[in-house]
Parts: C-alpha cells; sequence; structure tokens
C-alpha cells in the first residue's frame, strides 16, 4: 500500500494523516512560523543565469549566520518570471527576489532571513518603480490562474516525498482502489479536457476509443518532443514537475488497459530528461510504477525514448515511427492510432501538459475543471511568453482569458513604449494576430478562425520594429527546413513559397507574386499529408490577410519601413542634426561615412552595407532609416 510509517506517504488511516501533516510543517512552514524554506529556480532559464550555484552558497552563509535549523535551502522547478531571473522566494512570507547574483546572498542571508527585513534593491518593481515584495502582489502573477502549475517552483522535483506531501499520487490511489477503468474515462469527458499539443481533441473521447479496441496490448505515449521556436511549457513542466506527468499517465494506462508506457522527449533538454529519469526510478522505488502497483494487481512500466529534435516528430505517427526506430516520417491516419499505433496496437498519445491535468481532475472532480475556462475550451492553458514583451515567461491562464490580458496585464505591454504590431501564437504552424484582434479570447475555435492554432502554447510578441514579410519568411524558412520530404505539396510548395519571400525581402518582388503566393498556400494546406505541411502556410497566409500593405510596400516601393530587410535598407545623415562627433564613421565597418570632426558627415552608399550600426549609436537622431 502507499500508507508507510517510515516515510511522508499517506492514505486514510488518522495516524498517516498525522505523519503526513508533520513532515509537511518541517518541509513547507505554515505562516507565522520561525522556520522557512528558501526556494531557489532551478528552471533552465534561470540556470543558465547562473541560479544552479545559489543553493550552495546559501547554504554557506545560513550554517555561517548559524541558521542551519531554521532555514532549508531547495532548488525547486520554473517560477515563471524568466525576465527577472535568477528568482529566490522565501516561504512562507512568498517574498520574491530578483535578478540574484552570489555577491547579493550575504545580504538575503543577515538582512533578511535573520534580521526579518526584505533587501528592498533585489525585490521586483515595475517601470514607474514600485516595489512588489510579494509574489502574489506581482501583476505578472496576479492575474494568472496556476493550476498545473501549481506545484512548479515550490517543490524539489528530484524528491517524490515532496510530490506525495503535496498531495501527489492520491488521485492515483483514488483511481485504483475506487474507480473502474470506464468510471475514470467517463471522468475525463465529463471535464472536458482537450489536448494541449496542437488540434484540442477531446481527451475522454480518444482514451475510450482506444479501449474499446479489442487487444491484448496497449500503449501509452506522452509527447514532449516540444520542437515549436520560443516554446518552453513542456520542457518547464519536466524540469519542476515531472511525477504529476507520470500519475496522468500511470492513471491513462489503467483507463484504457494499457500496461506500458513512453515518455517522447528531446534530447536537447538534458536537464527535463534527468529529473524525469529521476522521478521514474523513484516511483519505481516507491512501488508507484511496476508490477502490482500498491497491491492492487495494476501493472505499468515507463520507458524515456530521447529524439533526435527532428520537428517532424512531434507528428503522432513520425513519434511513433521514431520510438519503433524507424525514420520518424507520418503515415496515413486510417486506422486511427488508437486503433493501430505504436507497434500495430491500440495507442493514446497525449502531450504532457495534457496528461497533468489529469490527476487534478480526478482529485478535484469533472465539474470543478469543466467550471474553468469557456463552453469549447475548458480548463487553463499554459503559454510560453516571449519576444518584445516586457515580462517574458512560463504563464498559465483561463481558457477565455484575451489576447490583450496576455500580452499587457500579465506580460507588461511592450518593451521601450513601442508600438504594439502582431503577435505569432501556435509556433511556427501559428497565425500572426495583428492589434485590431487583441480582445480575442484564448480558445481553439476563436484562434483557429483567425487564421491561426492553439498550439503547443508559444507565444511570440512582435513590435513596430518587425517585418511582418520577414516574420513570415522566417517561420516558414523553418517549417521548410524541417519538411520530411515524404509529400510533394510540403515539399515543394514551402519551398516555392520560401523563394518568393526571399525574392520580395531582396526587394526584387512583383504584385504578382503575392497571388501566387496565397495560391500556393491554398495549395499546400490542403493538401499535405500531416499537419505539419498543413499548418506550415498559417504565417504567410495570415500575414498577407492583416498586414497585405507591407507586402505592397515591399513589391511596389521596394521599401521595408521596419528596416529588418537588409536589401532595402537606406541610411542617411540628417545635415541639420549631425555634430560631427564621428561616432558613426568610428563603427562602420567598412568605412563608408565621412566628414570632418564637428562637421557633419555623409554616407557613400555605393559602399554601405546597409549593416545599421551608424543608425544604433548615434544619439543625437541625426541618421535616418529611409
Amino acid at each position: 500500500m502507499l500508507c508507510r510509517r517510515d516515510g511522508p506517504f499517506c492514505h486514510d488511516d488518522p495516524e498517516c494523516r498525522r505523519l503526513r501533516q508533520k513532515w509537511l510543517n518541517s518541509h513547507f512552514p505554515p505562516v507565522g512560523s520561525n522556520r522557512r524554506r528558501l526556494l531557489v529556480c532551478g528552471g533552465l532559464t534561470c540556470g543558465a543565469a547562473g541560479s544552479f550555484s545559489l543553493p550552495e552558497i546559501f547554504q554557506e552563509a545560513i550554517k555561517k549566520a548559524g541558521l542551519e535549523e531554521q532555514v532549508t535551502v531547495t532548488l525547486v522547478g520554473c517560477l515563471g518570471l524568466c525576465e527577472e531571473g535568477p528568482l529566490a522566494l522565501v516561504m512562507p512570507e512568498g517574498i520574491l527576489y530578483c535578478r540574484l547574483k552570489p555577491e547579493d546572498v550575504p545580504a538575503v542571508v543577515e538582512e533578511h532571513l535573520k534580521g526579518g527585513k526584505p533587501v528592498e534593491r533585489l525585490l521586483f518593481r515595475d517601470e514607474a518603480g514600485k516595489v512588489y515584495p510579494l509574489l502574489s502582489e506581482i501583476p505578472f502573477y496576479r492575474k494568472q490562474q496556476r493550476v498545473v502549475l501549481e506545484r512548479c517552483g515550490y517543490i524539489n522535483p528530484e524528491d517524490i516525498a515532496e510530490y506525495i506531501a503535496a498531495g501527489g499520487y492520491r488521485a492515483l490511489t483514488s483511481v485504483l482502489f475506487s474507480l473502474s477503468p470506464e468510471e475514470v474515462i467517463e471522468e475525463i469527458k465529463k471535464s472536458g479536457l482537450r489536448g494541449r499539443g496542437g488540434a484540442g481533441f477531446p481527451t475522454g473521447k480518444k482514451w475510450e476509443a482506444a479501449r474499446r479496441v479489442p487487444s491484448s496490448k496497449r500503449y501509452v505515449i506522452c509527447n514532449a518532443d516540444e520542437g515549436d521556436p520560443g516554446a518552453f511549457m513542456d520542457r518547464a513542466l519536466l524540469e519542476g514537475d515531472p511525477h504529476a506527468v507520470i500519475e496522468g499517465m500511470i492513471i491513462c494506462g489503467y483507463a484504457i488497459g494499457s500496461d506500458e508506457g513512453y515518455v517522447y522527449v528531446r534530447a536537447e533538454y538534458p536537464l527535463a530528461v534527468k529529473r524525469l529519469r529521476i522521478a521514474i526510478e523513484q516511483a519505481y522505488a516507491a512501488g508507484l510504477l511496476g508490477e502490482n502497483i500498491l497491491g492492487s494487481g495494476f501493472t505499468f512500466h515507463l520507458h524515456i525514448n530521447e529524439g533526435a529534435g527532428a520537428f517532424v516528430c512531434g507528428e503522432s505517427t513520425a513519434l511513433m515511427a521514431s520510438i519503433e526506430g524507424n525514420r520518424g516520417i507520418p503515415r496515413i491516419k486510417v486506422p486511427r492510432s488508437t486503433e493501430k499505433g505504436l507497434f500495430g496496437k491500440p495507442t493514446v498519445l497525449n502531450n504532457v501538459e495534457t496528461f497533468a491535468n489529469v490527476p487534478l481532475i480526478i482529485l478535484r472532480g469533472s465539474q470543478w475543471f469543466a467550471n474553468i475556462g469557456t463552453k469549447g475550451s475548458k480548463g487553463t492553458k499554459i503559454f510560453a511568453l516571449s519576444g518584445k514583451v516586457k515580462h517574458t515567461g512560463l504563464v498559465e491562464v483561463p481558457m477565455g482569458t484575451t489576447l490583450k490580458e496576455l500580452i499587457f496585464d500579465i506580460g507588461g505591454g511592450i518593451k521601450g513604449g513601442k508600438r504594439f504590431k502582431a503577435l505569432q501564437i501556435g509556433g511556427p504552424s501559428g497565425g500572426c494576430i495583428p492589434e485590431d484582434m487583441l480582445d480575442l479570447p484564448i480558445d481553439y475555435e476563436s484562434l483557429t478562425g483567425a487564421g491561426a492554432m492553439m498550439g503547443s502554447g508559444s507565444v511570440v510578441v512582435m513590435d513596430e520594429d518587425n517585418c511582418m514579410v520577414n516574420t513570415a519568411r522566417f517561420f516558414l524558412s523553418f517549417t521548410e527546413r524541417e519538411s520530411c520530404g515524404k509529400c510533394t505539396p510540403c515539399r515543394e510548395g514551402t519551398k516555392q513559397m520560401l523563394n518568393i519571400l526571399e525574392r520580395i525581402t531582396r526587394g526584387e518582388g512583383s504584385p504578382s507574386d503575392l497571388s501566387l503566393l496565397e495560391f500556393l498556400g491554398q495549395v499546400v494546406k490542403a493538401t499535405s499529408f500531416c499537419g505539419l505541411g498543413t499548418s506550415a502556410p498559417n504565417p504567410v497566409l495570415t500575414t498577407l490577410r492583416f498586414f497585405r500593405s507591407e507586402y505592397l510596400q515591399h513589391v511596389m516601393e521596394k521599401r521595408c519601413a521596419a528596416g529588418e530587410c537588409v536589401a532595402l535598407r537606406r541610411f542617411v545623415i540628417l545635415v541639420d542634426k549631425c555634430i560631427g562627433c564621428g561616432a558613426c564613421a568610428y563603427v562602420c565597418p567598412v568605412k563608408a561615412i565621412k566628414g570632418e570632426k564637428k562637421k557633419p558627415h555623409h554616407i557613400d552608399e555605393k559602399v554601405c552595407v546597409k549593416c545599421g550600426r551608424c543608425f544604433e549609436i548615434c544619439r543625437f537622431q541625426a541618421v535616418k532609416r529611409l
């Protein structure tokens, strides 16, 4: 049984509840307690900024201050506000420290942990200078509803005891000892949970379809092959709360009658793979994976399959081909994977976020989940917010939240006071949404109607300095390069569309290219073999739809107002503003700028390589980009 007297495991026995509470109080001190936990963000973004070394430095300083009995230091998962990392959270007060460096550690220990006064210079502050000591008060967090991410950043992802103490694996015990497989599937169906990896297919229906197929063997697969540029939701979940995904997969296995599962994760996520391996080993050791789980008679084994990084392997059938040891290319989806999937057996494939929702639905009920979100899109959605927004990071909001709320209320608006132009949602196969559609609610149907898609949840924000033609070229170059080449429309169509876009950005396009782009995009969308091909034209088609004036400017005026298309750039020095300081001439790599000291300079356009260094360096706005 899960109930043990020698550890922080809990079932229904009063003594177990008492032991669990004692363990909780020691690891998660209540408000008013003289004990504290210092939670250092161990997400990859904060880690790259130096957070991985902070726990040891903190522990040394705490020992020196004689606070070992009062303060414990824990490396946790992503706390979300990546822009301000490295982050550290002091509990139970909820004080968040930002941009921590090793030299800041003594001040935090002496002034706050020992002296009781937070270090103000290390607290979050907005552009107006207002200081927010508490994490819960920071606008970035205040408007979120962290459901799937509720443990991420608060528990040690490499310690199964902390996950269990925070309620982990209670859903599994409830399922194994209280619910039949059919009842589990019905609960998931009633919740309205839809797949969080792209198309949004109803999860319960998928599970039901797999269970109905007569077979002695079935498989469960977690798609963690997160290949979208700008996406890091799945990585953050696996790094910060891997047991939630494992528990969801075991429950799925029980529901569909499967005894074996695979997590397909890209090898470029070494930290996620490491923590997932540790979590699986600990689950086996605790009797939560393997033969006869918790004495229930149910068996489930879990494996990790590391992908080589091919974007097409995010497509379900290509992913399964890769696990089988074959080349990762899609196959026709009749029969469906729920009928004939991995190794020819019925298979359920969901992504990381979908599986992480499952234990919560079982514990809190389908009605609780269904009450969050909109009529057709239930629950919350995690987004990776990046680009020209002030507060980048990991965000979780209820379905139905508007794009404006996501970008301006949570993200803080556009950096540098620039004007918002567009956002790309759903990865390279998503669409570009303009400013006049910011009131669009985030749900599957609304985004699809706008020519975009929910996708896995990456959101890239662009400002007035981004060229939408070049943006379409960038995303299409990715999907064209990642095409597996199996079908002609995707292989050849995306190549021809990319050639046209490159021609336009070089100033060699013609008005007829725009109608040709639209025609090719519709053909590729309608006739490609898999989802990668059918969605690849989305960035081009949506930018043509919403930003056609920029395309016309490129082909008619041979001009790029944003200045991103190098071939269409032109720089001139304004005589009435130039003071002859020579800064532009000094940084010019080809010595194209001439002029005497303290007299107006000029640019030799025959020599100029249009790099833009003069435009960037001038403090007097004397260099104008045409």
